[in-house]
């Protein structure tokens, strides 16, 4: 008589099942939480490299922070059509475009060298400057991710995934120090070690492409749930929080990591490699950070974890670039406010979830990330600018004041507004 065994390779994807997704969620949020995992590892090293490629070309600061604007002005109108339109297509042939964009923005950073065609490239790709995601891909993977978990374990599969986009993205800040070893290895030019990374890029929007084309067309929650729709009830609270996220984004494009990197490197002297280390470390506070997200939420509530743990994180961002006289100093403040700046991000996106209706996730994810994306775009070129006239530290300051703004405007307008779904 057969004796039925478990295949192996299914005993093991169990097994990674249970490690990577919180109990109840649906084994459909494993490609999502792999693909955010890849794309960590490459915003984490491309925003270190990137301000020492285009330097590297021959550009200079300004420059800087104009591909950084442009790539985030690019995103913000590619959610915005997803905001629109996104309704009307799978989700999972979106994630499949945006794959191809990636790996055409590799492809076309590692060739290119004049700074008009890199900025249609910034403009039309996926490059991220920052150390937050806001590609197109973020409120796509949102709402899927959303349509995987009932409403009591949401924010904990948003923890999952936010807990995994800081550990790659800080492996991948640790391997902004890749091209130095390539440049004693394999005898390369620093400017061609830097290229190579580029393609590497490219090639992950491949894996990306075969990851999600293994998504099921069609949720199967999704037959138990009315069909995705624009807002509708919900649109003025969607309203509200997109003006009030558009205000931290903001500040936060100030201090996004490509510029951040470009103000110790000119303020402190730091070496790329040292540099790629101390994101690293940041990387690694967030990722814990996020963790400590979910019980805290659970025992206080999701918005004032938002805002009671923003707001000492802004202060510490403001000493560092006022007061900190010292390399040490400077890099202590500054990772503790990475222990604290992104618990807000599960929380926020579990916010944004439970406030409106099923149908409307979608749209609400992609519209309360357009003014994000949009208001983050502009900040990069004006800190750029002010650190070219030498008022390098005042980025970092304005970021601070207006995060600790936006948290009480935060805490006043919606303090008494109850999640519900």
């Amino acid at each position: 008589m057969a004796v039925h065994k478990d295949h192996p390779s299914a005993t093991s994807t169990s097994r990674l099942e249970r490690i990577a997704l919180p109990s109840g969620v649906h084994r459909d949020a494993l490609p999502l939480l792999a693909g955010r995992a890849l794309r960590g590892v490459c915003d984490g090293y491309i925003a270190v490299l990137l301000p020492s490629y285009l330097l590297a070309l021959g550009f200079d600061s300004m420059a800087v922070g104009l591909i950084s604007s442009t790539t985030l002005i690019g995103s913000a109108l590619a959610t915005i059509l997803v905001g629109i339109v996104g309704h009307r297509y799978p989700q999972r042939r979106l994630l499949m475009l945006a794959s191809v964009l990636m790996f055409a923005t590799g492809l076309g950073f590692s060739g290119l060298s004049t700074l008009w065609p890199l900025l249609v490239i910034a403009f039309v790709g996926t490059l991220n400057p920052g150390s937050g995601d806001v590609s197109v891909f973020l409120p796509l993977e949102h709402a899927r991710l959303a349509e995987s978990a009932s409403p009591d374990i949401r924010t904990a599969l948003f923890a999952r995934y936010g807990l995994i986009g800081a550990f790659s993205s800080a492996m991948g800040a640790l391997a902004a120090g890749v091209p130095a070893w390539l440049v004693e290895q394999a005898s390369l030019s620093s400017l061609d070690a830097m290229r190579v990374m580029f393609v590497f890029y490219g090639i992950t929007g491949l894996l990306l492409w075969r990851l999600y084309a293994r998504l099921p067309a069609r949720h199967p929650h999704d037959a138990a749930m009315t069909e995705k729709a624009p807002l509708g009830p919900s649109r003025p609270i969607v309203l509200r929080l997109a003006m009030l996220f558009s205000v931290d984004a903001f500040a936060g494009g100030l201090v996004v990591n490509s510029l951040l990197s470009l103000w110790l490197m000119q303020r402190f002297s730091l070496s790329l490699a040292a540099t790629g280390q101390f994101f690293f470390l940041a990387g690694l506070l967030t990722m814990f950070s996020q963790l400590a997200a979910v019980p805290l939420a659970r025992k206080i509530g999701l918005l004032n974890t938002m805002v009671f743990t923003h707001i000492p994180s802004s202060l510490c961002l403001i000493v560092a670039a006022a007061f900190a006289p010292t390399l040490t100093l400077c890099l202590a403040l500054l990772l503790a406010r990475s222990a604290l700046s992104q618990m807000d991000v599960p929380t926020r996106t579990a916010y944004v979830m439970a406030v409106v209706t099923p149908p409307e996730r979608a749209a609400a994810a992609s519209l309360t990330a357009v003014p994000r994306s949009l208001a983050a775009a502009l900040s990069p070129a004006l800190a750029a600018a002010l650190m070219a006239y030498g008022y390098a530290s005042t980025p970092l300051l304005a970021c601070g004041v207006l995060k600790i703004a936006y948290d009480l405007a935060m805490l006043r307008a919606f303090r008494r507004v109850e999640p519900r779904h």
